[in-house]
């Protein structure tokens, strides 16, 4: 092959890698020849699909032949009575990841600057280099946004802020008073999106309620998505809330069919299963107190977690820690690429499921 194909990309993104995500469960079996595999890398819910959600999916089937509604209405309003805004002020896509990247796409030019903190989402950097604009990366503070630093990090050349809030891998918060002081700080035309994958998890009550924000604050949007305590990893569903102008930009290159008609079905009617969504977050705080307790007992240093998730020093480097869980059927994922070699982020299972990991975790102290 005589051509150089690396040299026809464009230059942020020939410096790129490609996303590494949780090994499945169907790779490791192939690998080790091993069975009852416990999969707690990806913060996916373990209860399983929604009822509800899977009924609404099984009514589409006789249409799949036909495109989807490409704007999504019915989902739209669902959210938007959900949420108390207009209509018109949301944007759906295939995962809340899917609306990152094209906020992105359609506010950041190379000559401008995106700020985000140190550990958060990978998302961020990969959105940045690949439209080749500048990565402002702040310092974390206690694990979390340093917000102070990131006001004070602002120039004439930022577009955009990420704020993951909770946070991953952390799962730390910044708090209501925090963020509204940070938000006075920032200048109209910088647009500050505020990744809320993990919202429904958090009991704490001085955790922001935003989306009403964006009467007081155009430059905020506000991310979502089905993919966490709703429990549709698998068919990709997310949204953004904004102004309607930011909305009406977001909208005009979005592909027409990014969200599929199993996708949009679902998402609107697991909507409506409180009961799921109750279950969901019941059987999250059992497990999270579940795993704290054997850290505590064990003496491991762990990040304290609002989300469905929870990030642990295991003392020395991590990545040795993690293969052997592998090889023992159990599957977190280590961190070393977020610039904590020493920490595994471990997702919270069924009990049965976080029982194997600790017993993992015992074996592994004698």
């Amino acid at each position: 092959m005589s051509c150089d194909f690396i040299k026809l990309a464009n230059s942020g993104v020939q410096e790129l890698h490609p996303y590494q995500p949780g090994k499945p469960i169907s790779e490791l079996e192939r690998e080790l020849g091993i069975t009852n595999i416990v999969k707690l890398a990806s913060n996916e819910n373990p209860i399983g699909i929604s009822a509800k959600a899977q009924a609404a999916m099984e009514k589409e089937f006789s249409e799949l032949a036909r495109y989807p509604d490409a704007n999504g209405y019915y989902l739209k309003a669902k959210i938007a009575e959900r949420v108390g805004v207009d209509i018109n002020q949301i944007t759906l896509g295939n995962g809340s990841n899917d609306v990152l990247e094209l906020i992105a796409r359609v506010f950041v030019a190379p000559e401008h600057e995106v700020i985000f903190s140190q550990h958060a989402f990978v998302v961020y950097p990969i959105v940045t280099q690949a439209i080749g604009a500048k990565k402002v990366v702040i310092p974390a503070k206690d694990w979390g946004h340093d917000l102070e630093a990131t006001a004070e990090a602002i120039t004439p050349n930022t577009r955009m802020i990420f704020i993951a809030n909770p946070n991953n891998p952390t799962g730390t918060w910044v708090k209501s008073g925090e963020l509204k002081a940070f938000m006075d700080k920032v200048p109209e035309d910088v647009l500050v999106i505020l990744d809320e994958a993990y919202y429904e998890y958090v009991e704490d009550k001085d955790y922001p309620q935003t989306i009403p924000w964006i009467k007081d604050y155009p430059n905020l949007i506000v991310t979502r998505t089905f993919s966490k305590a709703y429990g549709l990893a698998g068919i990709r569903a997310g949204y953004a809330v904004a102004n309607e102008e930011v909305t009406g930009l977001i909208n005009r290159p979005r592909q027409p069919f990014n969200m599929n008609s199993l996708a949009l079905a679902a998402a609107e009617a697991v909507l409506d299963d409180h009961e799921y969504l109750q279950k969901a977050l019941d059987v999250n705080k059992a497990g999270m107190q579940q795993l704290e307790a054997v850290f505590k007992e064990l003496n491991y240093d762990y990040i304290p977690s609002v989300t469905n998730f929870i990030t642990v020093d295991m003392g020395k480097p991590a990545g040795p820690i993690y293969q052997h869980m592998l090889e023992q059927g159990v599957i977190v994922r280590p961190v070393a690429n977020y610039e904590m070699p020493n920490h595994l982020r471990v997702s919270i299972g069924l009990e049965e499921e976080n029982a194997k990991f600790i017993k993992v975790l015992r074996e592994m102290e004698k």
